[in-house]
């Protein structure tokens, strides 16, 4: 009789690196700081890099839905880092912010359908994906609006998305540390 194998649970992990590297993006899309190496690191390492490793292990434990968002999202950071440096480094032209507006509603889409993914998850999950998908078309918006107050009030947007991630991460980490609800997330219904 063979053992079952008890991984350990990924979405933590691909939660935080969401929820931080989205939280730091948007304090600059808000209008506080200007963007810079720090969120651009981040962009590649935790919200890339972080997100496609836990989106693996989701696969190990047979989840669908985490596979996809966690390797969609981790390639999305890592293509918008690249979409930021390239001009810089004179590799390509800088993307009209017209097309890159339909960057952001192709992810607003593909957000979109993955929140109805999250319709039998929990409450918080469920606010996360909401809360990205008005978050990619109001950035859309401000592409092709050039709406300074647009941007600003995505900047804002994506700051309680990606806090929402990280409480959805560490209520995650601390409920199974203490065998018990300590953080709500609204269990399914």
């Amino acid at each position: 009789m063979t053992q079952a194998i008890n991984y350990a649970n990924p979405g933590p992990l691909g939660l935080m690196g969401f929820g931080m590297t989205t939280v730091l993006l948007n304090i600059h899309n808000a209008g506080f700081f200007p963007i810079s190496a720090m969120i651009l690191a981040m962009g590649l390492c935790y919200g890339g890099l972080a997100q496609i490793i836990a989106g693996i292990f989701e696969f190990k434990k047979g989840n669908t839905f985490g596979l996809t968002a966690f390797i969609s999202y981790g390639f999305f950071w890592i293509s918008l880092v690249v979409l930021l440096i390239l001009p810089k480094l004179g590799l390509a032209d800088p993307t009209p912010s017209g097309f890159m507006a339909w960057y952001l509603i192709m992810w607003g889409i593909f957000t979109g359908f993955m929140y109805i993914g999250t319709l039998r998850a929990n409450k918080v999950l469920q606010f996360v994906f909401a809360s990205l998908t008005v978050l990619f078309f109001l950035l859309a918006a401000k592409d092709l609006t050039g709406s300074e107050l647009i941007g600003r009030i995505a900047g804002f947007e994506g700051i309680i998305c990606g806090l929402s991630a990280i409480y959805l991460a560490m209520a995650e980490v601390i409920n199974e540390q203490h065998g018990g609800d300590i953080l709500p997330i609204g269990k399914p219904a």
